[in-house]
């Protein structure tokens, strides 16, 4: 997996996280991403932790050089930015930014040799106001305002997604032609002329002073169509079939 340069990285700080679980399902999101600085303060069942281990799966070596911090203010005291996430207005007045907004700013700073922290809160009851004056600004996930918690791992992996996302070269839609071409404008063309044979001789085109706009109109459905090669031989054998039963049907009667 490619990743982004350690230097160029946001650090993600779990503060006082209360279960192994989520440390390691935040690390296996992190890493999903391509990042791998992740801090943790005080968490509440000790580390090195076991569970932790356990639920970041192929991402355990993130946690192996996970900085391990009594406080919060230690945490954080090399970073030039600090965003902190939350669910729910705390009355302090600080900028309030979408995680794709906020990881957007993020790389300005990094890129511009700043250090960047984004701190994220217990499972129980989020960062604590004291938590959140610490930081420049706040990042708050646009969720269901009816039911706005979210699981500590999963703010993490929307966090990493968006920061990766940004920089991701990724087409946003590609065909997987499945070891096939498209068909060129000659075998569409034959395509064309194999149907209309076959309903010439069925008897489709009817009345005769209708038959060549009915022609055209066939044309017209196999020029919008993004057919492949496999597409043509497939439509070329079921024309074929069709006719081999009409005729034994007529055989028959």
């Amino acid at each position: 997996m490619t990743r982004a340069p350690h230097t160029a990285q946001p650090v993600f700080v779990l503060v006082r996280p209360q279960m192994g679980e989520n440390i390691g399902a935040a690390a296996r999101g992190m890493w999903n991403f391509g990042l791998e600085r992740m801090r943790v303060v005080s968490p509440r069942d000790g580390w090195p932790n076991e569970r932790a281990v356990a639920l970041a799966s192929g991402a355990g070596r993130l946690l192996d050089h996970a900085g391990l911090y009594g406080d919060l203010p230690a945490a954080i005291a090399d970073c030039t930015y600090v965003f902190a996430t939350t669910a729910r207005s705390r009355g302090i007045t600080v900028p309030i930014l979408t995680p794709e907004r906020a990881m957007a700013q993020a790389r300005a700073i990094l890129v511009n040799g700043g250090r960047v922290a984004v701190l994220f809160g217990p499972e129980r009851s989020g960062l604590d106001n004291a938590d959140i004056a610490r930081a420049n600004a706040v990042i708050s996930v646009p969720v269901n305002p009816d039911f706005p918690s979210l699981n500590l791992a999963q703010c993490v992996l929307l966090c990493a997604y968006e920061f990766r996302r940004l920089a991701d070269t990724t087409p946003p839609e590609v065909l997987d032609m499945a070891g096939t071409d498209f068909a060129n404008l000659a075998e569409i063309t034959a395509l064309g002329d194999h149907l209309e044979e076959k309903l010439e001789q069925a008897g489709f085109f009817f009345p005769a002073d209708k038959a060549q706009r009915m022609k055209r109109n066939l044309r017209q459905i196999w020029s919008r169509l993004p057919l492949t090669q496999a597409d043509v031989r497939t439509l070329h054998g079921a024309f074929r079939q069709i006719a081999r039963w009409a005729e034994t049907k007529r055989a028959d009667e």
